[in-house]
């Protein structure tokens, strides 16, 4: 399970009354290692819609679907922004003249800047450019799946969750597939951190960040098709951007692009080997794949998103003081029984699929097209291709906690 390397208990705020807080670790919680699946639906319908508590420096979180979408669109109040701009000069001001502060952009801005930053990335990850890599991405996922069909088993995360989303994402930024293991590291060790340790989170940063300036800088002088040398071409508001613009671009592109979508196919591959009669439902009318794919995204969703309480506010019950985090939990906001009816269980036919996966507003992930293509081509290349698969009953699947909730491990068998 992650781990925060110094857990910090938070004495309890004059203004959070007791039926308010509520004793979760979003880091350390044995139940979600266990089944997050079932743990979520029960944070979704036991705990308060909104409530603090003292872990991890002490923080609020959001749980219910209808507040999650609200306060995702309401950024003048929940900031994406980690700093106020005070807290943020002063920083940029005690470091050395070498040395920067490394902010993933956009998601960590608010409108209007964040508008101007998002534009470029709007036009690389436009429906239309992510169709274009369909036929790659079925190739990339029949390979993979070819590689160990005659064994009659794998660890599916290990043998196709990781290295397809990785490598579809390599090949994007023209980045070396020989590499992946180093790239799939880094993210995993950056996630493994409480985003509250601005030092550690800052140390992963400059890691991944080095990785890639190389490719950068020879992309900015000799420019190819791939995504960083049209992101060079692009501007911000009319300005051409710097190394550390593409710098920040490409540290957010590469944890969302190698940690997302795997945990997405991780969980839909594990429910799809836990429910023979639905791989036949799907076999037989592969048409309804697309649908099947948007209810696992309701059902196993992965992403927290993270805010900073902009101004002192009443918001869904609760009294929130300015500066305070707020974590907006797409993931039991997806099981909302208020919501959803029957939201723990997978509904093929269900009428509201609608979901926050993806998030809410200024920030919904610009990657949700290649995502969906990703996951519905995964789906429909294995059932094609393997005959039922099930769940290894010797090896139980356990979860990941922290900012991205996903499977550790996924191990199927099927019968050669």
């Amino acid at each position: 399970m992650a781990t925060v390397t110094a857990p910090r208990i938070a004495p309890q705020p004059d203004h959070v009354p007791d039926e308010l807080v509520y004793d979760y670790d979003m880091y350390n919680d044995a139940a979600l290692n266990e089944n997050a699946p079932d743990r979520l639906v029960d944070i979704a319908t036991n705990a308060p819609p909104v409530f603090w508590t003292p872990h991890n420096g002490g923080m609020w979180f959001v749980t219910r679907f209808r507040l999650v979408t609200e306060a995702g669109r309401n950024w003048e109040n929940f900031s994406s922004e980690p700093f106020t701009p005070e807290d943020m000069a002063a920083m940029m001001a005690q470091l050395p003249p070498d040395e920067q502060i490394y902010l993933p952009v956009p998601i960590l801005l608010d409108p209007p800047v964040h508008t101007g930053f998002r534009k470029p990335l709007n036009l690389v990850f436009a429906p239309k450019a992510m169709m274009a890599m369909q036929d790659d991405i079925r190739s990339l996922a029949a390979e993979l799946i070819e590689g160990v069909k005659d064994a009659g088993h794998c660890e599916f995360m290990e043998a196709i969750g990781e290295p397809m989303p990785v490598q579809v994402f390599l090949g994007m930024f023209g980045l070396p597939l020989e590499r992946q293991d180093e790239f799939r590291q880094i993210v995993s060790d950056h996630l493994s951190e409480d985003f509250g340790e601005h030092a550690d989170s800052q140390r992963q940063l400059r890691a991944m960040a080095k990785l890639m300036e190389s490719t950068l800088l020879e992309r900015r002088e000799n420019p190819t098709g791939d995504l960083i040398s049209r992101l060079w071409q692009t501007d911000v508001d009319g300005r051409a951007l710097t190394l550390e613009d593409m710098q920040n671009y490409c540290i957010l592109l590469f944890i969302a692009g190698l940690d997302t979508v795997m945990n997405a196919m991780g969980f839909g591959v594990r429910h799809l080997a836990a429910n023979p009669a639905l791989q036949a439902e799907l076999r037989a009318d592969p048409a309804l794949i697309p649908e099947a794919a948007e209810e696992l995204l309701r059902r196993y969703s992965f992403v927290v998103s993270t805010r900073r309480a902009a101004r002192d506010m009443s918001f869904g019950g609760a009294q929130i003081k300015a500066g305070e985090r707020v974590m907006l939990y797409n993931p039991a906001a997806n099981v909302d029984p208020d919501e959803f009816p029957d939201p723990g269980t997978f509904d093929l036919h269900r009428e509201n699929k609608a979901h926050v996966t993806f998030a809410s507003g200024p920030h919904r992930c610009l990657g949700s097209h290649l995502a969906r293509i990703e996951v519905q081509t995964l789906y429909e290349e294995m059932l094609a291709r393997l005959p039922e698969f099930r769940l290894d009953p010797d090896n139980p699947v356990s979860y990941r906690c922290g900012p991205v909730i996903g499977p550790r491990a996924v191990p199927i068998r099927w019968d050669t």
